[in-house]
């Protein structure tokens, strides 16, 4: 598939990661739409960027965790662009929660915007499909999950299932892929000390950068029409570690 012309939602666009893949898919000609739940302002200058690289962008304010909201969204898709070629479910959240003070309310925010919003726009989406491909961002704490983050890497182990068994509900008709990010952006509150620490965790000795899962994202949906199911890590080989 080639991007040029095609009309692309990317969840979470507003900020860091969903921003610099709603920017990538934009530059190879795609018309973007991107969601945001708090992030206006943000939000509004990324359509201005869109804007710039000749996307008939959009930016739509959307809770994914209620299907009302979704459906909402996939509502005006259909009627400014009449159909939907990719979706790239990026939206989420990472907040820490130690176990000793896990309560409800932290299950809860991880499980419905980064598993539960990601069905949803997988449900409503998928019908304003003809033939198209499905990006969903997992992490690799699905597979390996660390301390403080049980919410969190549950959430992401989850998105791995959901790519799994939507690729055979949607086969041949959409292609589901998950990638799987290591170390890229760090947290806002992370110290330079606890980067330092991360990067001797990972066997490339470095932090990765948003334009490798760009790279990626790109590799999967212009790349190959061959894949479907799978997870696709670009994590500096910190899995293996």
């Amino acid at each position: 598939m080639t991007l040029r012309g095609r009309i692309v939602l990317v969840t979470g666009g507003a900020k860091r990661l969903g921003r610099a893949l709603a920017l990538g898919m934009a530059r190879r000609g795609a018309h973007v739409i991107i969601t945001y739940r708090t992030s206006a302002p943000e939000a509004r200058r990324v359509v201005a960027e869109l804007t710039r690289l000749g996307s008939r962008a959009l930016a739509v304010r959307a809770d994914l965790s209620r299907a009302a909201d979704v459906r909402a969204l996939m509502d005006r898709i259909r009627r400014r662009y009449d159909r939907l070629d990719v979706l790239i479910n990026s939206a989420a959240n990472f907040e820490r929660s130690p176990f000793r003070r896990l309560t409800e309310r932290h299950w809860d925010a991880a499980l419905d915007t980064n598993l539960k919003g990601s069905f949803l726009c997988a449900l409503y989406g998928s019908r304003l499909m003809r033939r198209g491909k499905m990006l969903n961002i997992a992490d690799w704490a699905g597979v390996r999950p660390y301390r403080g983050y049980l919410p969190y890497c549950v959430s992401k182990a989850g998105v791995i299932g959901l790519t799994k068994a939507l690729a055979k509900e949607l086969a041949p008709r959409v292609q589901v892929v998950a990638i799987a990010p290591g170390p890229i952006l760090p947290p806002e509150r992370m110290t330079p000390a606890e980067r330092r620490r991360v990067v001797r965790r990972v066997p490339l000795r470095r932090w990765g950068s948003p334009d490798d899962i760009v790279a990626t994202a790109l590799f999967l949906i212009e790349g190959t029409d061959f894949m479907t199911g799978s997870v696709v890590f670009v994590d500096g080989g910190q899995l293996i570690a």
